[in-house]
């Protein structure tokens, strides 16, 4: 099933039969328990609540929730925490990973220490899905809050994280836009050279279950309009699922103009990981934290 809104990927996590399992790490915080109680109650997830037990049984009492409706388990600081969540990725019993009240060095520490098991051999990146009635369909960018300024083979990591993630969502073979200023490779511009370098290795079948574009602008990549008046000529064009950014401040920036002035509603998470991981920041919006905790959700297992 192609999920086709933000509203439909939460009733699709929600109506899974076997509900994914978040180990909350330092869960004593009161922005991070509101999204994960509302998520838990409308069936999206089964949460661990790890860390300070009585703090966090004084928020959800403040949040008018039962603690014995919840799995809390003890323990004595953000490290034992994190090993805590840890063992229970590596065992079985949870099977996505949340940020709570500890810092994001601290937190991705641990993903990235090869000790813990947690990754895969690949890259971890930022994948964010955007809706906004700007644009005819859910689409994503990556990476805006990882990678700063990746390399060509980094890029490549990056671009096969955000197709999974599309893949796991129903999108069959996503159209992947690799962002630059302009639509052909110009020597003294590193991010169109690599945006020409990843099109030649997906057309010499590096890349699977996608269509991959590049160089070309977003204007290009996500406005048909825009194709027709420049004679522009590309399945993607128009018609993107998958914006590359050549880094991350132009990622950043993106992001933050789609949610700032685009009216758009996001749902992101970090991705690469043996599971996927939940860090959303303390100023989002109340939709944006419970989208990302649905979209981890739904794609826990297929990825």
């Amino acid at each position: 099933m192609q999920i086709k809104s933000f509203k439909e990927l939460a009733q699709a996590a929600a109506s899974m039969e076997k509900k994914t399992i978040v180990a909350v790490v330092e869960a004593q915080d009161e922005h991070t328990l509101e999204a994960v109680t509302q998520c838990t109650k409308d069936g999206i997830i089964s949460p661990l609540l790890i860390g300070n037990a009585e703090k966090i049984k004084e928020i959800l009492a403040s949040l008018g929730e039962k603690a014995e409706d919840y799995e809390i388990v003890q323990s004595g600081d953000f490290q034992e925490s994190l090993r805590l969540a840890v063992d229970f990725i590596n065992t079985g019993k949870a099977n996505c990973l949340m940020k709570g009240k500890l810092e994001t060095g601290q937190f991705m520490k641990a993903v990235v220490n090869k000790e813990n098991g947690l990754m895969k051999g690949g890259l971890l990146s930022v994948v964010g899905l955007y809706e906004t009635p700007a644009y005819h369909k859910i689409f994503a960018v990556t990476d805006q809050g990882l990678n700063t300024y990746p390399d060509l083979e980094g890029k490549k990591k990056i671009l096969a994280n955000a197709v999974k993630v599309m893949h796991a969502i129903g999108v069959e073979e996503p159209k992947v836009a690799v962002l630059s200023s302009v639509e052909k490779v110009n020597p003294k511009m590193p991010d169109a050279v690599d945006a020409g370098a990843i099109k030649e290795a997906y057309l010499a079948g590096e890349f699977e279950g996608c269509i991959v574009e590049g160089p070309i602008s977003f204007d290009l990549a996500t406005d048909p309009n825009s194709c027709r008046i420049k004679g522009y000529d590309s399945p993607v064009g128009g018609d993107a699922d998958v914006l590359l950014a050549p880094d991350i401040c132009c990622g950043n920036v993106l992001a933050k103009a789609l949610t700032g002035m685009g009216s758009a509603t996001t749902a992101g998470g970090v991705f690469g990981a043996k599971v996927p991981v939940i860090m959303v920041s303390r100023s989002a919006e109340a939709s944006d934290k419970y989208y990302s905790i649905a979209l981890a959700a739904y794609t826990a297992g297929k990825i």
